[in-house]
């Protein structure tokens, strides 16, 4: 294994430092060990005899002393000094036992005791003595002296001795480390030479497959050039490649039966279908859209591409106002754009996809559908009218009428009215569905078209049993915006009859107008019971009624006007609402460019 290899490597390192520390530790045992100690006693030996020879003197100056008459301070001096001498005298004789040194010790002992009876005899006597005596008592001193030099030689000799052969161990053990450091210095080389061998060589091998496997060569493996923790690394990496190279090929398959799917499901689409890039140039398209022969885009179809590209939203009109015809082979054609964002995380594709959904025989059925209501409507309204000029009559002449023949007759006038305002109704639906109807407009301030439709409102509202509030903001009060009056109040009176009709008694009806994103929103909220979720998204079709409102008049055509005739204006309507806390019904309209601007 790696680590064994390791552990081998640099066990010759861990052998030398192990035999350098044993040396080093041999070396300093002996030089603070016996070479110390030698030195130590040596040291301590001269330091004693140098007290024996001063006491030998001072124990020659008391003798001396005495001679001259002070015999008692004489004999306290020469016994103190005697007494120095005889216990350095006994440490070195104890101290050199079984050593050469031992016989010089005995001469210097021998020396003393002749000293000593010389110096005895002077202190009895009491005088001087004799010229003989005082040259005997010199000649013990100079005895005593020179035996204890010869001691002294002879222990800086060996002190000597022990210093130099303290160098000389110095220097061998300078010599041997500075050799084993050397030598590891060169073994430590050598092995991280060899180690770096062993080691860089997978490592730049597997380095060099990697950055190939990077740029796609999955074919690259790496070899096995040892059974250690890096050729069981060189042996995954080459299972990853294997397994890299199958998915590759899993997923180049997959592409191309997707690719192949995808050109089969766009040459049979009927529909014409464009994918472009986020430029919108077109990099796909089918045989359909290929049939169209389009050099651009037309100009209302490439804002809305243009649009789809920047937010990334998708758009998708669901009305035939957005409809683009085309002529092809002779034959106008009407498509209804529909433009979907798509973006691709794996290849950074960004662009959108443009069908052109064929509504031609929709839109001929539909402009058929509001010719024959239109038709019809307009056909029924006369004999209609006759009828309820008739009732009219009946119920104004003064006839005998039964109170059930009266009923039936008011009945059928107030069936003839309901008739007649549907047929209305259904009649400017039609022609604002087919923009026959031109609106009449003229510049209108916000707060007096408000303060004029409350003003109309108040009462049915009040009667209603609610209370209307009215709420302008201040910015905006003064905006004039450009509107058909007429059409426009018919709109604010159809949500305000509604939010009255499901407000509760002493329930609160707001009216607002407020800015929003360049338009004027107008606003009417009730506290009533609410639109259900899945009847918000139909209140605007025709002849649509929500569930539960069965018992409340109306046929289903109001909002649908008012939505066509606020999307005449360039605007928008929509609802908002939460079950069991109320409605609002809101439009947007337009401002004008130097209205919004400012």
């Amino acid at each position: 294994m790696l680590r064994t290899r390791l552990y081998l490597g640099l066990l010759p390192l861990l052998l030398i430092l192990i035999g350098t520390g044993v040396y080093a530790i041999r070396v300093s045992h002996d030089l603070a060990g016996s070479l110390s100690r030698d030195m130590v006693n040596n040291y301590r030996a001269i330091f004693a005899l140098q007290q024996m020879r001063d006491a030998a003197r001072l124990m020659n100056a008391a003798a001396a002393d005495a001679g001259r008459g002070d015999t008692l301070a004489a004999r306290r001096q020469f016994d103190e000094q005697r007494a120095v001498f005889t216990r350095e005298l006994m440490g070195q004789s104890a101290s050199s036992v079984g050593s050469p040194r031992a016989a010089l010790v005995q001469a210097v002992d021998e020396a003393f005791q002749a000293f000593v009876e010389g110096a005895e005899a002077q202190l009895r006597a009491g005088n001087p003595g004799s010229r003989v005596d005082v040259r005997q008592s010199g000649s013990a001193l100079f005895r005593l002296i020179g035996s204890i030099e010869t001691v002294t030689r002879r222990d800086a000799a060996a002190a000597a001795q022990i210093v130099a052969m303290a160098e000389e161990r110095a220097a061998t053990a300078e010599r041997v480390l500075l050799t084993a450091i050397a030598g590891a210095v060169a073994l430590s080389l050598f092995v991280a030479w060899r180690l770096a061998a062993a080691l860089l060589k997978p490592i730049k091998l597997l380095t060099a497959s990697a950055v190939a496997v990077g740029e796609g060569d999955l074919a690259r493996e790496v070899p096995v050039l040892s059974e250690d923790e890096l050729g069981q690394l060189a042996r995954a990496f080459n299972t990853m490649a294997g397994k890299l190279r199958e998915y590759r090929e899993a997923m180049q398959a997959r592409v191309v039966r997707t690719q192949r799917t995808m050109e089969a499901t766009l040459t049979s689409a009927p529909d014409p279908v464009f994918v472009v890039d986020r430029a919108g140039r077109p990099e796909v398209r089918n045989p359909a859209a290929e049939q169209l022969g389009l050099a651009e885009f037309p100009p209302a179809l490439a804002e809305a591409l243009a649009r789809v590209l920047a937010t990334g939203e998708h758009d998708l009109p669901a009305d035939y106002s957005r409809v683009v015809t085309l002529r092809v082979e002779r034959e106008d054609r009407h498509y209804l754009p529909r433009i979907l964002a798509i973006g691709d995380r794996l290849t950074e594709f960004k662009g959108a996809a443009v069908i052109l959904q064929d509504v031609t025989k929709f839109r001929l059925l539909d402009d058929a559908k509001t010719n024959l209501v239109g038709t019809v409507s307009h056909e029924l309204k006369s004999p209609l009218t006759s009828l309820r000029m008739a009732v009219y009559l009946l119920l104004e002449q003064k006839i005998v009428l039964t109170p059930t023949q009266r009923d039936l007759l008011e009945t059928a006038r107030d069936d003839a009215d309901r008739l007649l305002r549907i047929l209305d109704n259904l009649l400017d639906l039609a022609r604002l569905e087919a923009g026959a109807s031109a609106l009449d407009r003229s510049e209108i301030v916000v707060a007096g078209l408000v303060e004029e439709i409350a003003a109309e409102a108040r009462g049915f509202v009040e009667a209603a049993g609610a209370r209307l509030v009215v709420d302008v903001e201040a910015a905006t009060a003064a905006v004039e915006l450009s509107l058909d009056r007429a059409r426009i109040r018919h709109v604010f009176i159809n949500l305000l009859t509604n939010a009255a009709k499901y407000s509760p008694a002493g329930g609160v009806v707001t009216l607002r107008a407020s800015e929003e994103a360049g338009c004027v929103r107008f606003a009417v909220r009730d506290e009533g019971p609410g639109v259900a979720a899945e009847s918000r998204p139909h209140v605007f079709d025709r002849f649509y009624r929500a569930p539960g409102q069965e018992g409340k008049s109306g046929a289903g055509l109001g909002l649908a006007i008012a939505r066509e005739i606020v999307v005449a204006h360039g605007g928008s309507i929509a609802c908002a609402s939460e079950p069991g806390r109320g409605a609002e019904f809101y439009f947007l309209v337009p401002r004008p460019v130097s209205a919004s601007s400012q």
